[in-house]
């Protein structure tokens, strides 16, 4: 007998579905063991009904549940509410699902700011109300999925690989427990590591790090944290298998904390310091290292890229701001 699956997506822009998608062949594997019994991107399914005839959002009942995006508005909470209720187990797919994501950068800023930036700027025509007939109201910020929902299984990435996706279904249809390596992505990096005191200057990654020639393998090329390249490697959860720094690419920790950090932000500023070349007037009276960090481009944007709601810094403001 066939597991019956519902999928949704909330404040998300539908990489993870189509990372569920590109599954390929695969994918015919996973539906001769599963009944799709909600899913919009594959198949049509009306939360109001086929016929928009339905008050209350209504989704089917399943044995899993996959969730992809954040909660922004108030139609977002009543999907994740239903999902939650009639789903045994519950999957966050992608970072804005476990984390925020991207989109949770908002919360950098009040409702109002955002408004006004999208209808009442240099680009658009004068409005003279703001949308509101059939819009749901928007939330105060952007929240992952656990802050108002119990999450059961957390699969993040942006987007996970497909990889990831089928290895977590066929655990689940096997009842396996899930792979974590419960490691940083600096464990699947190949770079070469040269040891501290060396980094003066942060560089934005408008340049090419340094490397020999283009046609040398990643094990030749010194680490890009270590040339002053931000990367977030140390502080990002392992899994994806440094797919990004395969290309030369810095790691932007779209799996989210490595495994027991509760900010990463501020331990890729420890970092930092550790790495800095330190100068007389770079020490402070409790001995921290400054040194690079001056040189931090829009720091929440680096540091909490795809972790912003869950960060321990947003939490102290939230508590501090009552």
């Amino acid at each position: 007998m066939s597991i019956k699956v519902a999928e949704e997506w909330l404040n998300a822009c539908s990489g993870c579905e189509i990372a569920i998608v590109d599954l390929g062949e695969r994918l015919l594997d996973v539906l001769n063991l599963v009944d799709f019994v909600h899913m919009p991107v594959i198949m049509d399914h009306k939360l109001y009904g086929q016929l928009g005839d339905q008050k209350h959002i209504h989704i089917p009942e399943a044995d899993v549940g996959i969730l992809t995006g954040g909660i922004r508005n108030e139609e977002h909470l009543e999907v994740a509410r239903e999902m939650r209720a009639q789903c045994k187990t519950l999957i966050a797919l992608g970072t804005c699902a476990t984390h925020g994501g991207i989109p949770a950068l908002a919360n950098s800023y009040q409702n109002e700011e955002l408004l006004q930036r999208i209808f009442s700027t240099e680009t658009t025509d004068p409005a003279d109300a703001l949308p509101d007939d059939g819009v749901p109201e928007i939330l105060e910020r952007c929240q992952a999925l656990d802050e108002l929902i119990k999450v059961d299984v957390y699969l993040p990435g942006c987007p996970p690989h497909p990889d990831q996706i089928y290895g977590a279904l066929t655990a689940l249809l096997e009842g396996r427990p899930l792979e974590d390596s419960g490691k940083s992505v600096c464990n699947d990096c190949p770079t070469i590591r040269e040891g501290k005191g060396q980094l003066k200057n942060l560089r934005r990654f408008l340049q090419p790090p340094h490397y020999g020639t283009p046609d040398e393998p990643l094990d030749k090329m010194r680490c890009l944290l270590e040339q002053g390249l931000v990367c977030l490697g140390p502080v990002t959860r392992g899994g994806c298998g440094a797919l990004c720094l395969g290309v030369n690419m810095p790691c932007r920790g779209c799996f989210g904390p490595a495994p027991g950090l509760l900010d990463p932000g501020a331990e890729l500023l420890s970092t930092l310091g550790s790495l800095a070349a330190l100068d007389q007037e770079d020490e402070l009276p409790q001995g921290r290292r400054l040194g690079p960090v001056r040189s931090l481009v829009d720091p929440a944007g680096t540091l909490y890229r795809f972790t912003l709601p869950s960060a321990l810094v947003w939490r102290k403001v939230e508590e501090g701001s009552g």
